[in-house]
């Protein structure tokens, strides 16, 4: 399916942009959580999709937010100190799921920086989209999310950059994985037109899995 295709069918099933941006958003930090954590063969985890209208916008659409979704659920003044203790095959899985968890949220905002590229037939590419400017893109708070871990993940600048630089690099080959793509827009479409306040987990991971598998 080519992009031109795939915006017109995502165009056909929005109310407004701001919604669908809203959707593709969640929809791709959804399907890192389910599919990405699968593919590093870590352990399933616990989220669901909360829609609400909110009638207070200016667009009067919808938010949707995910609750959960995170290997790390509490985060440590620092990875060393957190892992002083542990063995090295430990602190190898420990460092795997931090950066599981950045890239999965990186994920929901690089998705909507991809469907707006696709929709005004701009090319995207690690040149075009670095990880400042995202936050035109969506909400915040994933991203604030991500500089706290990088923040007790590494305490060198320098390091960061090159890091964030790698997982960046990362959540932007999945969405750029044809499959991965679909199973986003598939959700996000499940997110507008099914009409419930709240979509489990094991539901969201249905709907990627009939695009993947």
């Amino acid at each position: 399916m080519n992009s031109n295709h795939i915006t017109r069918s995502l165009n056909q099933f929005s109310r407004n942009d701001i919604s669908l941006e809203t959707a593709i958003y969640e929809a791709g930090h959804a399907t890192a959580i389910c599919l990405g954590n699968k593919q590093r063969k870590l352990p399933p985890i616990f989220f669901q999709i909360f829609i609400t209208h909110d009638t207070c916008r200016m667009d009067n659409g919808w938010i949707a937010k995910i609750d959960g979704g995170r290997l790390i659920h509490t985060l440590p003044s620092s990875i060393a100190e957190a892992t002083r203790s542990f063995t090295d095959a430990q602190k190898q899985a420990y460092q795997l799921a931090f950066e599981a968890d950045i890239v999965n949220l990186l994920v929901g905002p690089l998705a909507e920086a991809k469907y707006i590229a696709l929709r005004d037939h701009a090319p995207i590419n690690p040149c075009l989209i670095p990880l400042q400017p995202l936050q035109y893109y969506g909400e915040t708070s994933d991203l604030h999310t991500v500089r706290e871990y990088l923040d007790c993940f590494i305490t060198e600048k320098a390091e960061q950059i090159a890091k964030i630089a790698e997982l960046f690099l990362t959540a932007l080959n999945f969405i750029n994985n044809p499959a991965h793509w679909r199973a986003i827009v598939a959700l996000a479409d499940y997110i507008l037109r099914v009409g419930k306040q709240k979509i489990d987990c094991e539901e969201a991971d249905f709907i990627i899995a009939q695009q993947v598998y």
